[in-house]
């Protein structure tokens, strides 16, 4: 399948206004990537989902990037953002780098902050630098997966 921009729409809802449609594309996409093609069995019904913003483009009525979005108090003392996603078959066309902008940019508007903490996948921390956010020394493994919990001051 290939995939462009004409035909994407980007959604941002709180969990109460999802249709059931939406959340079992959301969560089709999030066990698509972080359970199946990152071969990591894990709870991904992790109890947070009623409590962020859910954040994702869809293309094609396919849900093509995603991710949570938290005030602060929910994961961290700061906002957060989590279960960032670009699923496979639309990766190269810089969705990644447009959901974070826009995530942050929510987070700005609706929370009046910019500070944020992130938990990102080892892999994603040069990515992650780009939009400011600095390593913050703490590392782990989160279901097998290295990561490093990350503070945009």
């Amino acid at each position: 399948m290939s995939a462009s921009r004409n035909n994407m729409v980007w959604k941002i809802k709180s969990f109460d206004q999802l249709s059931a449609d939406e959340l079992y594309k959301i969560l089709q996409a999030r066990v698509d990537v972080f359970v199946v093609e990152q071969h990591c069995p894990y709870p991904e019904l992790d109890g947070y989902d009623q409590s962020a913003l859910h954040l994702w483009a869809e293309t094609d009525d396919e849900v093509s990037a995603y991710c949570r979005i938290f005030p602060p108090g929910i994961k961290y003392d700061e906002a957060s953002i989590g279960r960032v996603l670009t699923k496979k078959n639309f990766r190269g066309l810089n969705l990644g780098k447009n959901l974070v902008k826009l995530a942050l940019n929510t987070i700005e508007a609706r929370y009046k902050i910019t500070s944020v903490r992130i938990s990102a996948q080892d892999y994603l921390l040069k990515f992650y630098g780009d939009f400011g956010f600095l390593d913050s020394g703490k590392k782990y493994l989160e279901d097998d997966i290295p990561h490093t919990e990350m503070l945009r001051p």
